[in-house]
């Protein structure tokens, strides 16, 4: 069936499938909600998305390599619509996970974005940085740039939409393999993004690296992921680093593995708690 737009665009509160009921063409806060507060400097407000999963994978990763990063993390539940709580809009007015409140210091900085967050922990302990800071970067703002057509745009018509719609499949479909092209020819040469482990290989990795798992919209024999060898050796050696298994863990309420679910993280003895049930 075609669409005329019409003149002027209206809201149609049936738009969003899946997320239709909590889509709105405003932002700010929706009802007054303060956040909860844990005992350690920081204090992550997140899901197990991809997004959320960059970050915690990072935490972890510091903490494995011996930084004093304790954080407490608290759950978002975006489906139930969390993040327009008043408290939550404070530290991220886009209404979007994961979002961190960093009290080192006594004093309190908001961080939003995932990947400013991750920089912001990634200096402030100078690890995870790469071997060369604009190759770096350029990874790191490629993934923000490129995973909306993976996520909002493939992953949304494929398998959220209330209805399959062939052109925009196909045309998302056409571009997410592109990119994981844009990856497999950049590993092929390279042991990881930037030189050595950083955060843009966990950025990465949370999307695409996933992806290649089979961990997201059930789409890796659609996208033919097998035909992107050096994506999916790069994939599962992270896929194995201790850290990022407890990363992925965390904020998680979905999957059928429970042994993989921890909605809230305050310390790593919550983890041993988790995997006996």
């Amino acid at each position: 069936m075609s669409y005329t737009p019409p003149k002027v665009w209206t809201p149609d509160t049936e738009s969003g499938g899946k997320f239709a009921s909590i889509n709105k063409p405003t932002a700010g806060a929706q009802f007054e909600k303060a956040l909860p507060v844990g005992q350690h400097p920081l204090q992550l407000y997140s899901l197990a998305t991809p997004n959320g999963v960059k970050v915690t994978v990072l935490l972890e990763e510091l903490l494995e390599a011996g930084h004093d990063c304790e954080y407490d993390a608290w759950l978002i539940d975006i489906s139930e619509g969390d993040q327009f709580g008043s408290g939550f809009v404070e530290i991220n007015p886009n209404s979007k996970i994961p979002a961190l409140l960093d009290r080192t210091g006594g004093t309190e900085t908001r961080v939003f974005e995932s990947a400013a967050i991750m920089l912001h922990l990634a200096e402030r302990h100078g690890a995870f940085l790469g071997d060369a800071r604009p190759e770096m970067l350029s990874w790191l703002f490629w993934q923000m740039g490129s995973a909306p057509f993976l996520g909002g745009g493939f992953g949304h018509f494929y398998a959220y939409a209330p209805e399959k719609y062939e052109y925009p499949i196909n045309r998302y479909a056409m571009e997410s393999k592109r990119q994981l092209d844009v990856l497999n020819r950049h590993l092929a040469q390279h042991e990881w993004m930037a030189g050595s482990y950083s955060i843009a290989d966990m950025a990465i990795w949370a999307w695409y690296g996933q992806l290649c798992l089979g961990r997201l919209y059930d789409a890796a024999e659609f996208l033919s992921v097998h035909e992107y060898e050096h994506v999916m050796e790069w994939a599962e050696r992270i896929d194995a680093r201790p850290a990022v298994r407890r990363g992925r863990m965390v904020n998680r309420t979905f999957g059928e593995d429970e042994s993989l679910k921890l909605p809230e993280r305050h310390s790593a003895a919550d983890f041993d708690m988790a995997a006996a049930g």
